[in-house]
């Protein structure tokens, strides 16, 4: 049975990707694919509860670093074993938003805990389970920043513990994703996410045809 296609989607808040996600699944199903597109924390029922509990639940405030990296990674774990292996193994495309990045990111150079106790709580989690693609999407602080705004006014709010963070945080986070395009060239693609939505669409279409080929179709 082929093998599907695992793509992940990062970038810090404000950066589109929920919008590519639903635009490139929309692309890949005109054209007979199967897809599952799929978030993180969250994608399963024990997820959601463990996303909740993560950004929004009223009781989290004293939640530390430590806790946080590991509910993501038990969330994490969950989703690899129920839904994305599963979903590989039958031949479909997977769209991830967030993955193991985030949490190198966010966790790792965002909250500063040790990287490479980060990354061996990830690797226990995800075991050989790794993206074959990962679009980063990359948009300015001050873009981030005005597009949280402008999100948080126009949709009915619900607090977010992370978007909580300070400008220092982010701006770590940033640099943290910016360290892990430059080390995988070949997996991570850097995108310019300030462009027009159709810009960026396009861009990554261009990259994501270049991968179908060793999928196929059914």
């Amino acid at each position: 049975m082929a093998k599907g296609l695992f793509i992940t989607f990062e970038g810090t808040e404000g950066c589109g990707k929920s919008t590519q996600i639903e635009l490139l699944a929309r692309q890949l199903r005109a054209i007979s694919h199967r897809v599952r597109a799929l978030r993180e924390p969250g994608g399963t029922p024990i997820g959601e509860e463990i996303r909740h509990t993560l950004k929004h639940s009223p009781n989290n405030a004293a939640m530390t670093a430590e806790a946080e990296l590991l509910m993501m990674n038990a969330s994490r774990a969950q989703i690899v074993r129920e839904i994305i292996r599963p979903a590989l193994a039958a031949g479909e495309i997977v769209l991830c938003d967030r993955f193991y990045d985030s949490t190198i990111a966010y966790q790792g150079f965002g909250r500063e805990l040790d990287l490479e106790k980060v990354k061996s709580v990830i690797e226990f989690a995800v075991g050989g389970t790794k993206p074959d693609l990962t679009l980063f999407l990359h948009v300015p602080a001050d873009v981030s920043a005005e597009r949280l705004r402008s999100r948080q006014s126009t949709l009915p709010f619900v607090r977010d513990r992370i978007e909580e963070a300070d400008r220092k945080f982010f701006e770590r986070v940033a640099h943290g994703y910016g360290v892990i395009a430059a080390s995988e060239p070949q997996r991570v693609k850097f995108i310019n996410g300030a462009q027009a939505v159709d810009a960026v669409c396009k861009t990554i279409w261009e990259i994501v045809q270049s991968r179908l080929p060793k999928v196929g179709r059914w």
